[in-house]
């Protein structure tokens, strides 16, 4: 686990490195290893949301819970998976959304979200390691506590951020956001098994650029690149 975060959260959250929960969560990480579990994402993306997203540049956060437990699927952002692989059922939806909603975007045949990243779009997943072919397997050692004090200072330090809340687990999560300064918008998860309750028709992308262009701050180009390496 590395010893600081880049940029400026370091500044903010470095000191939580040598909390007694994250003592706990690195020799939990290295037993696993120890015992020959593989891990995703590679130690080198476990903080990949904080790389691309420094605090000060954040503008809007998605929030999901574990990383994608299958071979080369996660890089460190939420919903988003590496080129070549086959886009999850739930960004499959999630593109479905933005090509309904009143914004620029054309779905592609990848689901690598860096360039929503790079522009100060926050996918940042509660947990953020799992075990091959065990969703879930990594909760409750903890990454929730790091990942509570990421959204607190978002909340705390960002002028006006839009936060995406999708499902109830998100939406627990950061129900401590100051909707005063913040804009919150809840619907269901874009899963299968929920996306048609609500998440379809909530026009959170172009809701948040409304919101981002009323606070003078520069709107999401929520197109993707058609092709990455």
């Amino acid at each position: 686990m590395p010893a600081v975060l880049p940029d400026d959260w370091n500044a903010t959250l470095g000191a939580e490195f040598e909390a007694p929960y994250m003592r706990s969560l690195r020799r939990f990480l290295q037993e696993r290893k120890e015992r020959r579990r593989i891990i995703y994402p590679h130690s080198k993306d476990w903080f990949r949301a904080f790389e691309l997203t420094p605090l000060s540049q954040v503008k809007v956060v998605i929030l999901g819970q574990d990383p994608y437990h299958g071979p080369g699927q996660a890089h460190g952002l939420c919903f988003s998976v590496r080129p070549q692989v086959a886009i999850p059922p739930s960004l499959v939806n999630i593109y479905r959304e933005l090509a309904a909603d009143e914004v620029d975007f054309t779905p592609v045949n990848h689901g690598f979200l860096e360039s929503w990243a790079r522009q100060g779009v926050m996918l940042l997943n509660s947990v953020l390691t799992v075990e091959q072919g065990a969703a879930g397997s990594h909760r409750d050692q903890g990454w929730e506590q790091f990942t509570d004090r990421a959204i607190e200072l978002i909340n705390r330090e960002c002028p006006h951020v839009v936060f995406l809340l999708w499902g109830s687990y998100a939406q627990k999560k950061a129900a401590f956001v100051d909707r005063e300064r913040h804009l919150v918008l809840h619907s269901p998860h874009p899963s299968p098994l929920s996306a048609h309750r609500g998440f379809f028709g909530n026009h959170h992308f172009s809701r948040a650029n409304a919101f981002l262009r009323d606070h003078g701050i520069t709107p999401v180009d929520w197109r993707l690149p058609e092709r990455v390496e």
